[in-house]
């Protein structure tokens, strides 16, 4: 379902799933006493479910900034979190979009074939977060009707940049559901594709640490 785990020791980067200790998740709660009754959440980390990493609030304070996304059958609640890095056992990416169809609506499945294959194609790798991906993670359901398809697609090379973005486009335009993703970098930089697509000459480019507006060029060619 995801790529080979990485150890708790490296930085996890925005949307990378993070398997906590049931220790430590359970010392978090002991914190929490809105939580702690709370059956689905008590058992989340029992059952193998991950959290997500998320961007740092500013003056949070310290630790690994991590969330828990709620089903809209418990009200859609998002529960945010610091925890310290030794609380942490290990960290994976999200879901490879080719592993999600078996989750996805049906009205889904040919815009999700769409874009797997141009992403091969491009020799771009393909994930999801959000809903579809955590569907897949937990078994439960995350989808309403007005759900978005949330993906993050790798940085291609410069010279199919353009028929990355002409592409997406084209998907969009004739998909079912709002296309909600994000183009990533090799350092974990992220940018909402219809920034990209829109022309702008500065993109808002976001990591766990910080959200930095760049050239757009700067963003495609060089790095933070």
């Amino acid at each position: 379902m995801n790529s080979p785990s990485r150890l708790p020791s490296e930085n996890p980067r925005r949307h990378d799933l993070v398997f906590v200790r049931p220790t430590a998740w359970r010392s978090f709660l002991e914190t929490r006493n809105d939580l702690a009754d709370d059956p689905l959440v008590a058992g989340w980390v029992d059952r193998g479910w991950p959290l997500i990493a998320r961007r740092m609030a500013p003056d949070e304070g310290h630790g690994v900034p991590l969330g828990l996304p709620l089903p809209p059958s418990a009200g859609k609640r998002r529960i945010g979190l610091l925890m310290d890095p030794a609380g942490i056992r290990s960290v994976a990416r999200p879901p490879l979009l080719s592993t999600a169809f078996c989750v996805a609506p049906t009205a889904w499945i040919p815009t999700l074939g769409t874009l797997n294959h141009m992403a091969g194609r491009l020799g771009v790798e393909a994930r999801v977060f959000g809903s579809l991906a955590w569907c897949l993670l937990t078994g439960l359901n995350y989808l309403t009707a007005r759900s978005d398809l949330d993906f993050i697609l790798s940085l291609p090379h410069p010279r199919d940049f353009p028929e990355l973005m002409t592409e997406l486009g084209s998907i969009d335009s004739a998909a079912p559901m709002r296309l909600d993703g994000e183009i990533v970098r090799d350092d974990g930089a992220s940018v909402q594709w219809r920034e990209l697509y829109s022309g702008a000459r500065e993109v808002l480019a976001k990591t766990v640490g910080a959200a930095t507006l760049l050239n757009s060029a700067e963003f495609t060619g060089g790095s933070i």
